[in-house]
């Protein structure tokens, strides 16, 4: 017995929550380094003031996905509790930035925001694999980041529609424009509708059904543990080791003070690893911190290599999120003052460019991905898409007509919607359903992984090697996008 296979309207229901959840991240995105830099930060300060975004994926992520997989509540079901959950409190974020006093309470308020989007999506992730049939899989991320990029158009759009429409988008220093703050005011309350929509319209399979399916709940606790507490007791060693090492590395070089957030990361893990393989072999199989640091340990080989594909291009993704506004301000525009009219409106700006990629991601998700998957098969299709996305970057450094970046935006929003919809198409199908959620969190922690590296390193490499020069770091980002084209070509697939 296998599922019902989903119409339109179904995978309407299934996905429309994620177009809520894009503008707030759109929202958040487009417009987050202009509010730190209205407040007063400067442009070497964005990566540190940018860095609890990554963090809270990193932390929120995997336990979300365990907690999910084991997660019941009658009528709520499994995943829908944490969709509710995290847009009433990404809500409140929204709806309180625009109020910030300073950057204190603007990187608080980002990080809360962070935190909350990310306990409502990534259950979405692992929602389509549950609510669908292996062979919509492809139908349903597709749609997916067609919802997606649909949600970050009008996010992206909102200050400029709104200047448009008499909304004053001049602010002095220490202030933030009346457009951003209305936008994260309307943008609060469409996530929250939208996440609504799905919670309502649709039914999750209750545990008797998957069983049903041929999808039984057993997680595999007892294996992981087993596997677990197979491992020397010293593995996390080298782990802790290295975070030494970087720690070390900063002290002596006098690099970005951030970068010790990265050491205490890969120390922490070390010791995480050694406590997870102490408690496997006590026999405590349940527990949170065994089962996380068991399966991250134990990812099935095509998952580690998504995952080498995954760090590359969202390296180059949080380059764009965090320097597109500085670069085009002070190449496109003539300003680097977040205090002048020009400024301001190349932030406007970025908010249409950031809506042009993301609007032909809709598009290329739906008429582009799934013919193109079809004919040379899924891993072929994601690396000539990260392949355009390359090209998009390396336009930057190239165009200085604002007007002209809009080509760079194609081949970026090409890029974008590859990255949204096929490696999560290729793990869905691969993957067991028991641990559905927890390998999607886990997958996206190396989505997370290299936000926090470039928000901690990047600084360093700039003020190091180009100092007052960001136009820079889309040269990183075609780099690092063309790395993960080569990787995906080497990613075999059952297509």
């Amino acid at each position: 017995m296998d599922k019902p296979r989903q119409g339109w309207a179904g995978l309407w229901n299934i996905s429309f929550g994620f177009f809520g959840i894009q503008i707030g991240f759109a929202l958040q995105n487009a417009n987050m380094s202009r509010v730190f830099q209205s407040l007063g930060s400067s442009i070497d300060d964005l990566p540190a003031l940018w860095v609890a975004a990554p963090l809270t994926g990193l932390l929120v992520q995997p336990i979300v996905g365990h907690m999910s997989d084991r997660t019941w509540l009658g009528r709520l079901g499994r995943r829908r509790p944490y969709f509710l959950a995290g847009a009433i409190l990404a809500t409140i974020a929204l709806i309180g930035m625009p109020a910030s006093g300073g950057l204190l309470m603007a990187a608080l308020l980002l990080w809360m925001l962070d935190a909350s989007l990310n306990v409502s999506m990534e259950p979405f992730r692992a929602f389509v694999g549950d609510m669908l049939r292996r062979d919509q899989h492809t139908a349903g991320y597709a749609v997916q980041t067609a919802f997606i990029g649909a949600g970050a158009v009008v996010g992206s759009l909102f200050p400029y529609a709104l200047e448009h429409f008499g909304i004053s988008n001049a602010a002095a220093l220490g202030e933030i424009p009346d457009t951003v703050r209305y936008s994260f005011w309307a943008g609060g309350l469409a996530l929250l509708l939208a996440v609504v929509w799905t919670v309502v319209s649709t039914r999750e399979y209750s545990p008797q059904e998957m069983a049903a399916f041929g999808q039984a709940e057993d997680d595999g606790a007892a294996d992981t543990a087993g596997a677990l507490a197979r491992r020397n007791i010293l593995s996390g060693l080298p782990w802790i080791v290295a975070g030494g090492l970087v720690a070390l590395a900063v002290w002596a070089w006098a690099l970005e003070k951030e970068v010790y957030l990265l050491a205490a990361l890969l120390g922490g893990y070390g010791i995480a690893t050694g406590l997870a393989i102490r408690m496997a072999r006590a026999g405590r199989s349940t527990s949170m911190l065994a089962g996380i640091v068991g399966d991250f340990s134990g990812m099935p080989p095509l998952m580690k290599r998504l995952a080498f594909v995954q760090f590359f291009s969202w390296s180059a993704l949080f380059i764009m999120w965090i320097n597109t506004t500085p670069v085009v301000a002070q190449y496109h525009f003539g300003s680097a003052d977040p205090a002048s009219a020009a400024y301001q409106e190349a932030g406007n700006w970025v908010g249409v460019l950031f809506s042009v990629y993301n609007g032909v991601a809709a598009i290329a998700a739906l008429a582009v991905l799934p013919m193109l998957s079809a004919r040379i098969g899924k891993a072929r299709t994601h690396a000539l898409c990260l392949v355009a996305g390359a090209a998009g970057f390396a336009g930057f450094m190239i165009l200085r007509d604002p007007t002209a970046l809009i080509l760079c935006e194609l081949g970026i929003g090409v890029a974008w919607a590859s990255i949204l919809a096929m490696p999560y198409a290729i793990l869905a199908s691969s993957l067991p359903q028991s641990k559905l959620g927890i390998y999607m969190g886990l997958f996206n922690v190396f989505v997370v992984l290299p936000q926090l590296l470039v928000a901690t390193v990047m600084g360093s490499i700039m003020k190091a090697f180009f100092p007052g020069e960001p136009i820079w770091t889309m040269a990183f980002a075609a780099g690092t996008l063309l790395v993960a084209a080569l990787a995906s070509f080497r990613i075999a697939t059952p297509d």
